[in-house]
């Protein structure tokens, strides 16, 4: 597909109030962007960058003048442009046709030559809503709310032909554990990031082939919806009114419904309070599935399938090594103990 507007390379060029005007105007035709105002700008990998815009006229009525973009845009995020792919391909052509609450994005692209992929979504920072890094107190209800987000997403694309079809949307667990592995887990476990994760499953080449059978299940498994792909807490925002809303669409993709469910309840709560909660948790949960348009698993599913969720997630953290270094150890902490208290590892590998 040929970019309407071309995909800005740099921030500067997003930010030229001509461009905007291009840009939001396949959604507002006929808006003139006058000066874009630049506030906090977050940048590792990719760029995150908050702006206000002013316009002729006004702001268009439906469009906020309180935006937010991100790319990668910076030296290093040049080198991983790849990475945005799927979030870009997310917003542009599916974000608007599922009813899980996510950022709203007003213009979104991919340059078919650089692969370069960059959103604008409405700033809801700007009206209250609250960024959660994982290290929030998180209770069983905010987790239930959740859930029930997961729910939506899952249910809605329940084997859905379209989700089906994109190349895009290809499951992507076999590839993820040919990029990184034992080297990232020993680094982990071995220092103080790993502190935490209990001595049954303290095993590298353990998690590695823990994590290499998931494939063989997922494919085994005869309904397939739409993933985020990476359900830990991070990737929600609290609105103004404290409702959880999807966010960081960067490993969406297809695949059975345990491997959000799974990974959100080992890695939302302590230890302590998933312990107390997760049955009803995963009861509200396929209750809400089911009434969202999806199928209830068989109690054989269910149990094999929480564990790969639990699996998935921790070998996710185990190779994170560009994360805040107290975030990846709480989640290991959680997820390891979840795998030492499901056998997910002897669960796993007996499949």
């Amino acid at each position: 597909m040929v970019p309407a507007v071309n995909v800005p390379d740099t921030l500067e060029e997003l930010l030229d109030p001509e461009w905007l005007s291009a840009a939001l105007g396949l959604r507002f035709p006929g808006i003139r962007v006058r000066r874009a105002t630049l506030g906090p700008v977050i940048s590792r990998v990719s760029t995150n960058a908050r702006f206000r815009i002013e316009c002729e006229g006004g702001v268009p009525a439906g469009l906020s003048p309180n935006l937010c973009a991100k790319g990668y845009f910076s030296e290093t995020g040049r080198d991983y442009r790849t990475a945005g792919v799927s979030e870009a391909l997310f917003y542009r052509d599916l974000a608007n046709e599922i009813p899980v609450r996510t950022l709203r994005s007003v213009y979104a692209d991919l340059d078919p030559e650089t692969q370069h992929g960059v959103v604008i979504t409405e700033d809801i920072a700007a009206e209250g809503a609250v960024f959660l890094d994982g290290r929030e107190p998180y209770s069983a209800d905010q987790a239930a709310a959740s859930l029930e987000q997961y729910a939506v997403l899952h249910g809605s694309t329940w084997n859905s032909p379209v989700v089906g079809s994109a190349e895009w949307l290809a499951p992507r667990i076999a590839s993820s554990g040919m990029v990184r592995g034992l080297k990232e887990i020993h680094f982990n476990f071995d220092g103080p990031i790993g502190a935490g994760v209990p001595d049954e499953v303290r095993d590298p080449e353990r998690l590695m082939a823990a994590y290499r059978a998931l494939p063989a299940i997922t494919e085994s498994v005869p309904n397939w919806c739409l993933l985020l792909g990476d359900a830990h807490i991070g990737n929600l925002i609290l609105d103004a009114a404290g409702s959880p809303w999807l966010v960081d669409w960067q490993l969406v993709q297809r695949g059975p419904w345990f491997i959000d469910a799974g990974y959100h309840i080992a890695s939302a709560l302590t230890v302590e309070e998933r312990r107390r909660s997760e049955t009803d948790l995963l009861r509200h949960y396929l209750d809400r599935l089911v009434a969202e348009g999806g199928k209830m698993p068989p109690a054989e599913e269910v149990h094999l399938g929480i564990c790969s969720g639990i699996v998935y997630g921790f070998f996710l953290w185990g190779i994170t090594l560009k994360v805040d270094p107290a975030i990846t150890a709480v989640r290991l902490e959680r997820l390891g103990a979840a795998a030492v208290d499901h056998d997910a590892f002897a669960v796993v590998l007996g499949h």
